[in-house]
């Protein structure tokens, strides 16, 4: 749709600002994955001397870096479509294929994963999950936690797609704004 999250209705606004500034943060994350991937390699390469929970880590940042980064690509619009055609089309159209995209492809299947993802977490809490290797990194049950917080912050992402793009549609005041990249 490419409508900035500085525009449209107040609560698209707060929605997106929250995931932005989350996303924002855990930006962040990034770095200490780079970090983490030189040490280990100079600790593999350098000095012959890999370390298990290092390279665990860097599994677990990056699985977070990909869980969170889903919602805060859509709030920014960056995430992948087809913008051959979608580049031509007016503010309107563009609603109308986001508003379906949204209801039909996005919401049903993480309405549909969730209830997995809640099983899975809730089962490696019940047995406190840890690395199955001895020098690995324990509560593993924390970082599987991330996967249906992620997905509760991408519905909440296509609810306001979804309030953004009816609002467009039914040209409520406060909607009309620039178009941002990706439109």
């Amino acid at each position: 749709m490419g409508e900035t999250t500085d525009t449209g209705p107040s609560i698209c606004r707060k929605i997106d600002g929250f995931i932005r500034s989350l996303g924002n943060a855990l930006a962040w994350l990034n770095s200490a994955l780079v970090i983490t991937i030189i040490i280990q390699v100079i600790l593999r390469y350098a000095l012959d001397e890999g370390k298990i929970w290092m390279e665990e880590l860097q599994w677990h940042l990056y699985g977070v870096c990909i869980l969170f980064g889903v919602p805060y690509c859509m709030v920014l619009d960056a995430h992948v479509r087809l913008d051959l055609l979608h580049e031509h089309f007016s503010l309107k159209k563009k609603a109308y294929i986001e508003l379906f995209g949204t209801l039909v492809l996005t919401l049903p299947l993480v309405i549909a994963l969730m209830p997995h993802a809640i099983d899975f977490v809730e089962s490696s809490w019940r047995v406190s999950e840890k690395s199955a290797h001895p020098m690995g990194l324990p509560w593993r049950w924390l970082i599987k936690s991330a996967i249906p917080v992620s997905f509760a912050f991408i519905i909440a992402a296509a609810f306001s797609r979804i309030v953004r793009s009816v609002a467009i549609i039914f040209h409520t005041p406060g909607t009309k704004g620039r178009t941002g990249h990706g439109s």
